[in-house]
């Protein structure tokens, strides 16, 4: 097997592009440590710094505007695709709509700085039809920085860059052996965190049927939408008597949700894990009865369930009420 270092400086650029456009092209790998040792063998002059930036924010760029155009044809799906297939999932969507909630295209700009932002923000750019224009000259400044910011990282330590990689052994004839378990033990890292979280956020999930046969019940029951404003103004319509809360404003007056209540939770979150987590912070605050709504608004939606008009407004996330017959 050719050693690390022999790869690098013989295919270094090609090598560059590939690693960073599967990276971008969704393989739950990390791309910063090849920018900073690309950065560090530039600072040992057998690089061009500029001529590394170039290959990384083409490959990039690249991988990006795959998920732009998939997100473009196929919608708000591809990010349920995209948590399926991601070892940091289901957050990183809800991140990323309130990121572009707040700054728009702009978000971009940052995204590859911020773990889980990159990859979901690119199809969701696509599905909110962003312009192509507009999204490959955003996103390519966005993926100049980000390769220039490491790369020039990479530069200025690269004698201590030097140093690890000759204890690491990644330059050594082993290093194929060594690179592979070192990303196999990361991959198996994060995957074991997402297992754990899951493990935790195994609480009483309720079907749509079970949380309308709830309702229907006469029972005292509360529905709370936690999804984002900037979803529930594209589709328009909530839960028949849900409130809309911010997943914040409810951490923050748990107190104000009744104890002696139902509680049913929803979200758009593939695996629930907004509904999830709410639901752990209102049981730690006394509430029991806590249900997240398994498949949240879209499964409900999709079985013909009662629905109304829903307008987001910061009097609504701004108060917790008991509601829903």
């Amino acid at each position: 097997m050719p050693s690390f270092h022999s790869l690098l400086l013989n295919h270094g650029y090609l090598f560059l592009f590939c690693y960073v456009f599967c990276v971008q092209a969704g393989v739950p790998i990390p791309a910063d440590p090849l920018l900073l040792l690309m950065g560090a063998l530039a600072g040992d002059g057998r690089y061009s710094l500029w001529l590394a930036a170039v290959a990384a924010s083409a490959a990039a760029l690249a991988g990006d505007t795959f998920w732009y155009e998939l997100g473009r044809r196929r919608g708000r799906p591809v990010l349920a695709l995209l948590c399926r297939l991601s070892i940091e999932p289901d957050t990183c969507v809800r991140n990323t709509e309130t990121a572009f909630a707040r700054r728009g295209a702009w978000t971009l700009l940052f995204a590859k700085f911020v773990p889980g932002l990159s990859l979901v923000s690119m199809p969701l750019a696509g599905a909110s039809h962003m312009s192509r224009i507009r999204f490959l000259l955003v996103n390519g400044t966005g993926c100049l920085l980000w390769t220039l910011a490491y790369l020039f990282l990479g530069k200025l330590f690269h004698r201590q860059i030097d140093a690890i990689s000759e204890l690491l052994g990644l330059f050594g004839r082993r290093a194929g052996i060594v690179a592979s378990a070192l990303l196999c033990a990361y991959v198996l890292w994060k995957f074991f965190q997402r297992w754990r979280l899951r493990r935790e956020l195994r609480i009483n999930r309720v079907s749509p049927l079970e949380a309308f046969g709830l309702i229907e019940s006469g029972r005292p029951v509360t529905v709370v939408d936690l999804r984002n404003a900037r979803e529930i103004q594209e589709l328009g319509l909530k839960i028949r008597g849900a409130l809309i809360v911010h997943p914040n404003d409810l951490r923050n007056g748990s107190h104000q949700i009744p104890a002696n209540h139902d509680i049913i939770l929803y979200c758009t979150c593939p695996n629930e894990a907004t509904s999830a987590r709410a639901a752990l912070q209102l049981k730690r605050a006394g509430i029991r009865k806590v249900h997240p709504l398994a498949g949240g608004f879209a499964a409900w939606h999709e079985l013909g369930l009662p629905v109304e008009p829903a307008i987001p407004s910061s009097h609504d996330a701004g108060r917790v009420v008991s509601s829903a017959s």
